[in-house]
């Protein structure tokens, strides 16, 4: 399922729940280190069509929370 364009599927946690971030997001430090953190676990095989995210929902919207602020 496609988002909105200039928006990324990420899917995140232990129940794998969707969200959609915009492409910016990935240019930003604290969202880079999610993206470390996916690499390690799972590499860049990914079997969904978004990225797959594995720390805690918590820690997800907290760094998104401070991007949207931003």
């Amino acid at each position: 399922v496609e988002g909105p364009k200039g928006y990324l599927a990420v899917y995140v946690g232990d129940k794998m729940r969707r969200f959609m971030i915009p492409v910016s997001y990935l240019n930003q430090p604290s969202f880079q280190e999610l993206l470390s953190q996916a690499e390690e676990e799972f590499g860049y095989d990914h079997q969904t069509s978004g990225l797959t995210i594995p720390c805690k929902e918590e820690e997800f919207l907290n760094v998104t929370s401070h991007l949207n602020e931003l």
